[in-house]
């Protein structure tokens, strides 16, 4: 039967059971692991590959990035399958790196896409300046184009961060020991009440809310237009 769903008291009942019933620190130390490394990596390897398709004619940049989804147009326990079994020789299997990595097969590309719209947005105007003042393509890519450009590849780390917190695939095939949070959280669902279910929610959305807040500075557009007056 399910509960009112007009509140007659203020408890916290059903989130001290959820955190008090259930081993969640170490799933979600895990689930957090995951994640920071998903976006790093994201930002690590997306900046140089947008920079280098920033290069190219729009047309052809467009066309290379869209070429990059594919890997998300597979279902992906066809991909997380044949991972595991390379994986389980190379050691990675169950790993938060080895995770990690799945997953940024289905990162990335949205990374690079983002942080190539903001890459494309600047005049390049701003880069020939730089490279008559003598500033090499590095310092003009860390010191000019990816301060202006901080929006997008924070919008791009958020949003490669929360694909990977609450994602569920890769995760029960590559970490079915060591478990991820979601995991957890949907094993516990099954079992529980959905007032316990909605204590696990909140709890999965904690860590996102925080994130957002901390970040939410450089989500505005007045950074990239503030960088570019004058």
């Amino acid at each position: 039967m399910y509960p009112s769903q007009i509140p007659v008291a203020f408890t916290l009942g059903n989130l001290q059971t959820a955190l008090s019933g259930f081993n969640l620190i170490d799933p979600m130390i895990k689930s957090l692991e995951v994640a920071f490394i998903v976006g790093g990596l994201a930002i690590l390897l997306g900046i140089p590959a947008a920079y280098g398709l920033s290069k190219l004619s729009v047309r052809n940049a467009n066309l290379i990035s869209s070429t990059l989804f594919l890997a998300n147009m597979l279902p992906a326990i066809v991909i997380a399958i044949p991972v595991s079994v390379t994986f389980l020789k190379l050691g990675l299997w169950d790993s938060a790196f080895g995770l990690a990595l799945a997953q940024e097969l289905v990162v990335l590309p949205l990374t690079i896409f983002l942080i190539l719209g903001a890459f494309q947005s600047l005049p390049r105007d701003l880069e020939n300046q730089a490279r008559v003042d003598g500033a090499g393509i590095f310092q003009t890519l860390t010191m000019i184009l990816i301060p202006l450009a901080r929006g997008g590849i924070v919008a791009a780390f958020l949003l490669s961060w929360m694909m990977s917190w609450d994602e569920f695939t890769f995760a029960v095939i590559l970490s079915p020991v060591k478990q991820t949070l979601p995991i957890v959280i949907f094993e516990n669902i099954t079992r529980g009440s959905i007032l316990a279910s909605s204590a696990f929610a909140l709890i999965v959305t904690i860590p996102v809310l925080v994130l957002t807040v901390v970040l939410s500075k450089y989500l505005k557009g007045e950074y990239l237009s503030g960088g570019l007056v004058g």
